[in-house]
């Protein structure tokens, strides 16, 4: 008994890395807790004697579960509703957390990284996740995903070039996508009819697809006096709203409770947002190329 609290006290001193780890990995807190007991219950049963680097072990343990988890989910392929991403975060207390906790807690890993990660192979996945934001040797990637350790490596740099991505327009063009989207994200935000105005072109044009779209709305709205208004009253979900690169391009993903809705999509003029389209449909999020817009 006394040996196996002394084993339960060693394990908690890595909850909290584990549990970043599969988070990661996965994408939802519930899962994530599930593969961190997973791991404690192979250590209560595995002969400890044999385990040099307890924390090692157990962060090999917990990438074989997510990778097992990952392949099943690709297997089911069940999307019930846009692209499957992240799953809200939950506070202490067990219940769902509130938009504030939530973007708050989701910027601690990167709302726009998970969901870009969503877009990976199980395998890119776990070799981005441990090489990259864990630096797990390749020798040990490969073990855990069944591939050699040059294969390991390769996994993770497409993985990289697709959460990093690449953008179409020359920097000086960028930073002025980066301003004016910011500014349109701010005013979403604040509630500010008259900052939005002011990032908006007069005749600026909001489209959306038939998933974004109210039933009997129009699919195209003319004129930022009557655009604006309408962006305000839809914009619940700016909280959970973060900049990327959205087919190269400077646009908003939008994953209200963790799960991506929608994403925008900007063109501009003369510095202003003279057209948005909003796509919401599933199969058309997932031909979009998604990836972390560098904001540092």
């Amino acid at each position: 008994m006394h040996e196996n609290d002394g084993l339960a006290g060693r394990f908690e001193a890595h909850r909290a890395h584990l549990r970043g780890v599969a988070y990661r990995m996965l994408g939802s807190l519930a899962e994530a807790e599930d593969a961190v007991q997973e791991a404690w219950f192979r250590l209560s049963r595995a002969d400890t004697g044999d385990i040099d680097n307890l924390g090692g072990w157990l962060t090999t343990v917990v990438a074989r579960v997510c990778l097992d988890l990952l392949r099943a989910r690709e297997a089911r392929r069940e999307e019930p509703q846009g692209v499957g991403v992240p799953e809200p975060l939950v506070n202490r207390e067990g219940g769902a957390a509130t938009p504030e906790q939530e973007a708050l807690l989701a910027d601690q890993v990167g709302l726009a990284l998970l969901v870009v990660l969503d877009t990976l192979s199980p395998a890119e996945r776990i070799a981005f996740v441990l090489h990259d934001l864990f630096s797990v040797p390749f020798e040990e990637v490969a073990a855990i995903v069944g591939r050699e350790p040059a294969a390991a490596r390769q996994l993770a740099s497409r993985a990289r070039r697709r959460v990093q991505g690449a953008a179409t327009l020359p920097e000086s063009e960028l930073t002025r996508q980066r301003s004016a989207v910011n500014a349109f994200l701010m005013a979403l935000r604040a509630g500010d009819l008259d900052a939005l105005l002011a990032v908006l072109d007069p005749e600026v044009v909001l489209r959306g697809d038939r998933a974004a779209l109210a039933p009997g709305a129009p699919a195209e709205i003319r004129g930022a006096r009557t655009a604006g208004p309408l962006v305000l009253k839809v914009s619940r979900g700016a909280v959970a709203a973060r900049p990327a690169l959205v087919n190269g391009e400077v646009g908003l993903i939008v994953a209200p409770g963790g799960r991506l809705s929608h994403t925008l999509r900007f063109t501009l003029k003369d510095g202003r947002i003279s057209r948005i389209d909003v796509v919401a449909e599933p199969a058309s999020l997932r031909a979009l190329e998604l990836s972390v817009l560098d904001v540092g």
